[in-house]
């Protein structure tokens, strides 16, 4: 396991370009991030009081890392190379959070225990063992000045709270700088979740993150974008599902007709016969939704891939 860089003593709860670095490193150079959960490490034990948790300190990101090189509106490439939880996953069921939340009567505190690729989960019936899926749901770029501060539980195309299961070991996220040096964070790991988060809480674990940055010049990539070894990915966030739909369709067919030149029917004809709309989560205070394009298929028609120029 990887020695951090960046300790998770250095957290900020809002995306906000005015923020002092807490560290600077450079493009390409390997960096390690300690993390808090999502709770900033404040549950220790199942027997503990909800009503005990400070509601101000949720979502920690570790940062801000300030990338030299970076300039404002440049594209940013954030390759996660490891992801590694360091203690054991948290999971709150609560009454009035989630998409299920009618049906909750009594808030829950689950504790689970991390083992090599899996979370174990305590039941009524007796302990599950769950196959992990580690994977980051907080990670993001300072937005613009003129954009202010932004809470770490809002998605956007900054990233932020993203809590989507492809933000995993092997992908990388582009973003597009707001600020000189990027100011990159990230938190919120979980061992385990679901497309979707549908009870607003996966199993929420601290842990340590490595990455490298770099730039690209793609100047028309829509943002937030994920590429891992088999897909090219758009995520949109927006008020209703509906409309973080229509954002996600909209970003994929931009990629493929703007970046990879297709033509417009050609795009929107591949779209139906070989993309997939998911979901990424719609528990928080925007909906996140994603399209996935297998990259075998633009290979095959001669896109070479991002940042190629072809």
């Amino acid at each position: 396991m990887p020695k951090p860089d960046v300790s998770c003593d250095h957290v900020f709860y809002a995306f906000d370009p005015s923020l002092k670095p807490a560290f600077t490193v450079a493009q390409g150079k390997q960096l390690t991030l300690e993390t808090q959960d999502c709770f900033s490490n404040q549950i220790s034990s199942a027997d503990q009081k909800i009503t005990a948790l400070d509601w101000d300190r949720i979502n920690p990101a570790t940062g801000p890392v300030y990338i030299e090189g970076v300039k404002a509106g440049d594209l940013v490439r954030i390759k996660l190379l490891g992801i590694y939880p360091t203690g054991h996953s948290t999971m709150l069921t609560l009454s009035g959070e989630g998409a299920l939340t009618e049906y909750v009567q009594e808030p829950e505190t689950i504790i689970m225990d991390n083992y090599y690729c899996q979370v174990v989960l305590p039941t009524a019936r007796g302990a599950l063992e769950l196959p992990t899926n580690l994977m980051v749901g907080v990670i993001g770029l300072a937005p613009t000045p003129e954009q202010g501060a932004i809470s770490n539980s809002m998605p956007g195309e900054h990233g932020g709270n993203l809590d989507c299961t492809l933000v995993e070991e092997g992908a990388s996220l582009y973003l597009r700088a707001g600020v000189d040096g990027g100011l990159f964070g990230c938190g919120d790991l979980h061992s385990a979740m679901g497309d979707g988060e549908v009870s607003v809480c996966g199993a929420e674990t601290p842990g340590l993150v490595t990455i490298t940055t770099d730039t690209l010049d793609e100047p028309r990539l829509p943002v937030p974008f994920l590429e891992n070894e088999d897909y090219y990915v758009s995520i949109a966030s927006a008020e209703t599902i509906d409309a973080a739909t229509k954002l996600a369709n909209d970003n994929m067919f931009a990629f493929l007709t703007d970046v990879v030149g297709l033509t417009i029917n050609d795009s929107v004809r591949l779209m139906s016969l070989v993309g997939n709309l998911r979901f990424c989560q719609i528990v928080n205070p925007l909906a996140t939704i994603r399209f996935e394009f297998p990259k075998w298929v633009l290979h095959e028609l001669g896109f070479a891939g991002l940042g190629t120029g072809a």
